[in-house]
C-alpha cells in the first residue's frame, strides 16, 4: 500500500500542535508514558528546538520527530556541540511500515547537517534497535530504562550530504 505524505520541518502553532497530538497518541495513550514526562523544557515555544512533521495527502499528521542542537543537546549528548539529538520520533499505527519513520530521520538528520552537526545521537527503544541500525546508527553503552521503557543509545555520523 503506498500513502502520500510529505515531510517538513514544523512551522507555527498549528504544526506544533499536531507534533504534540501524535506524540500523545504513541507515547501516552499506546505506550503509557505518563503525560508529564513526555513533554519538557524542550517543547517550548521559546526552545531552540526543530521538530518535524509528516503529512498525510489530507492533511492528517501521521508522526514527528525533534532534534535538539547547540546548547540544548549537550546532556544528551555527553557535551559534544557537534553532536545533535534525535528525539521523541514517533509515527502513528495506520502509518507505520510506509517509510514514515525513515523520512522523518532523513529530515531531522538534513537539518542537522544544516547546522554542520557532525553526528546524531539518540535513545532508542530496544524493540527499534533494527529500524534505526537499516539507517545507519549503532549502538553504544549499556541499556537503560527511560519511562519504564528499555532503551539504548546509538549515534550516527553524518556524511556531508
Amino acid at each position: 500500500m503506498t500513502v502520500a505524505y510529505s515531510v517538513r520541518v514544523a512551522l507555527g502553532t498549528a504544526d506544533r500542535e499536531a507534533c504534540f497530538a501524535v506524540r500523545k497518541e504513541v507515547f501516552v495513550a499506546e505506550q503509557q508514558v505518563p503525560e508529564d514526562i513526555e513533554y519538557d523544557a524542550y517543547d517550548a515555544e521559546d526552545a531552540d528546538t526543530i521538530h518535524v512533521l509528516a503529512v498525510g495527502a489530507e492533511g492528517v499528521a501521521l508522526g514527528t520527530g525533534r532534534l535538539l542542537h547547540g546548547a540544548s543537546a549537550l546532556g544528551k549528548t555527553g557535551g559534544d556541540l557537534t553532536v545533535g539529538s534525535l528525539g521523541r520520533l514517533a509515527v502513528r499505527g495506520a502509518a507505520r511500515g510506509l517509510g514514515v519513520g525513515a523520512a522523518l530521520v532523513g529530515a531531522i538528520e538534513d537539518a542537522a547537517r544544516e547546522r554542520g552537526l557532525a553526528a546524531v545521537d539518540l535513545h532508542a527503544q530496544t524493540h527499534a534497535l533494527g529500524f534505526y541500525e537499516r539507517l545507519g546508527y549503532a549502538a553504544y553503552g549499556p541499556e537503560f530504562l527511560d519511562a519504564g521503557i528499555a532503551h539504548l543509545a546509538m549515534r550516527r555520523v553524518l556524511s556531508a550530504s
